[in-house]
């Protein structure tokens, strides 16, 4: 039964979570302001957390930061006021695995819940068929291990939403995804027209992979979305 912890400041919508999740099958943790998020990571160790942006002492944008620099494997959806774009943004640059813009549909928080838990299942996966090891452009990547390393040997620090959108390119390896494909098969959700967040984590890709303009491993397609440019070899299956 996986440990989801709610962190808002707002007590009638800690309420209302605890007991729509409890009816989902999760145990469920809360907290009012950032000191009881961190006593409650400490001593009930959640997989995920649901994280209110704004809190009484403190930003959820810095608890989101700490804990992805300590805890990364804890997993994260952030709670945001619907048009608070750059708090979205800024999020998944942070660690974030997803957001939900207020006000939202409890059913909704809950598919987003379990979305990340399966993207994000762990080092059983590495038993699956689909967890075989890929290699590009002279990296490495291990989905089960979610652990990506250079040809030096040096390992590539990935938030989780830019590790499964690596994974994406990986297994569907030449082929032209656009925004809308890319955010449905990371997040599992409709792109909104305004949503930048799948250009922000491209972006941030190329950056940690050291991407060249005269070394290119994704291709931008005008009007058409991005295209991963370089062969891809996996274990058991030879050249891609």
């Amino acid at each position: 039964m996986n440990r989801i912890l709610i962190v808002d400041d707002d007590a009638e919508i800690r309420t209302l979570l605890r007991r729509y999740l409890e009816g989902q099958g999760f145990r469920v943790l809360t907290a009012a302001d950032r000191r009881e998020c961190e006593a409650r990571v400490a001593d009930g160790n959640p997989d995920l957390i649901v994280l209110d942006v704004m809190l009484p002492d403190g930003s959820g944008l810095d608890i989101c930061r700490s804990l992805h620099e300590h805890r990364p494997e804890l997993r994260i959806i952030l709670l945001t006021a619907l048009k608070e774009d750059v708090d979205r943004i800024i999020g998944l640059e942070l660690g974030a695995d997803d957001y939900l813009g207020k006000p939202f549909n409890p059913r909704e928080l809950v598919a987003r819940i379990k979305a990340v838990l399966r993207r994000t299942a762990g080092p059983d996966e590495a038993a699956t068929p689909e967890a075989r090891t890929y290699g590009f452009a002279g990296f490495e990547v291990d989905p089960g291990q979610r652990r990506v390393l250079a040809e030096d040997g040096s390992e590539v620090e990935l938030t989780g939403a830019e590790f499964d959108l690596l994974r994406v390119f990986l297994e569907r390896p030449g082929r032209l995804l656009s925004r809308d494909q890319l955010l449905d098969l990371t997040q599992g959700r409709d792109r909104d027209p305004l949503d930048r967040s799948i250009d922000v984590l491209m972006s941030r890709l190329r950056r940690k992979l050291g991407e060249k303009h005269d070394a290119t491993i994704f291709r931008t397609v005008r009007n058409g979305g991005y295209q991963l440019a370089v062969p891809v070899s996996s274990v058991g299956e030879g050249r891609g």
